[in-house]
């Protein structure tokens, strides 16, 4: 049983970075590259504001979201907004990833820097696995997401129009739908999502330049399995991912986990392109 906590933790993770990849795609089809690096940077803020700062819980959180959000704020108008075609996307939000990853090992090096965790700091016995505090609340952090994302989309006004803004976004624009405040504000909440976040994830992961980079072609595998714009999807991705990681570190060797992720991967889109929630359909032109 405590090699299936790790291996949801481990999957927590990358779910975290597959929602908030999920959030700006299914609002408006776009990708973005630096959601992980994202997640990075709050990390990275909250060790500063716990640690070199000695701020409260509340505090950090505040301030790790605020940080990132504003980041996400800024990379909308700059590297998005302006560009018209859809595949040029990919590039810039690639170019902003990798400028967050130098910009953090300029800042704070490349040391891995542990970021505290406020609770407990012992082991834990949780249906007879071991497992600590915080990742507990990693693995249900992600279900938390998911679930309040599902009722907000379907409750709310703004959530409806970002669903109907996925689905023909000129036929929105028609309805009165202002597409470019949507499209930024999606691109903040994944980013004050980012922030919150880090605060779980930076005590599993420690905050190191390098990160970002790993949790994107995780968190993208995950999307892949799940399929892209599937928030329960990314949830299974999650889970797949993190137990075949686990138990081929355990069995093989870590040197073969990523082997045994990508052959998964391939398996599943052998049998469905599109990913196991998400139904292909055709176009007629």
């Amino acid at each position: 049983m405590t090699l299936i906590w790790s291996g949801l933790a481990s999957g927590a993770v990358y779910a975290l970075v597959a929602i908030g990849y999920n959030i700006v795609f299914v609002s408006s089809q776009t990708f973005n590259f630096a959601q992980a690096q994202l997640v990075m940077v709050g990390a990275f803020v909250a060790y500063n504001a716990s640690v070199t700062w000695h701020l409260p819980l509340w505090a950090v959180a505040l301030i790790a979201t605020a940080a990132v959000l504003a980041l996400a704020t800024v990379e909308e108008r700059v590297a998005v907004r302006p560009v018209s075609e859809p595949d040029a996307l990919l590039v810039t939000t690639l170019g902003v990833a990798t400028l967050l990853s130098g910009g953090t090992q300029l800042i704070w090096g490349s040391q891995p820097l542990s970021v505290p965790f406020p609770g407990s700091s012992n082991v834990i016995s949780v249906f007879g696995g071991r497992i600590y505090p915080y990742e507990v609340g990693l693995v249900a952090a992600p279900v938390v997401l998911v679930l309040i994302y599902l009722y907000l989309s379907r409750r709310l006004t703004v959530g409806l129009a970002l669903l109907g803004m996925a689905e023909d976004r000129e036929a929105a624009i028609l309805r009165g739908v202002n597409v470019r405040l949507l499209a930024l504000g999606t691109f903040a909440l994944a980013g004050a999502v980012a922030g919150l976040v880090s605060l779980l994830v930076g005590p599993y992961t420690f905050a190191v330049a390098t990160l970002g980079s790993e949790l994107a072609l995780k968190g993208f595998v995950v999307l892949a399995i799940g399929g892209f714009g599937s928030m329960g999807g990314s949830l299974v991705g999650a889970v797949i991912v993190g137990l075949v990681e686990a138990v081929a570190s355990r069995y093989l060797g870590t040197q073969y986990s990523d082997l045994c992720v990508f052959a998964v991967l391939l398996i599943v889109l052998f049998a469905r392109p599109a990913g196991l929630f998400v139904r292909t359909r055709e176009r007629v032109v």
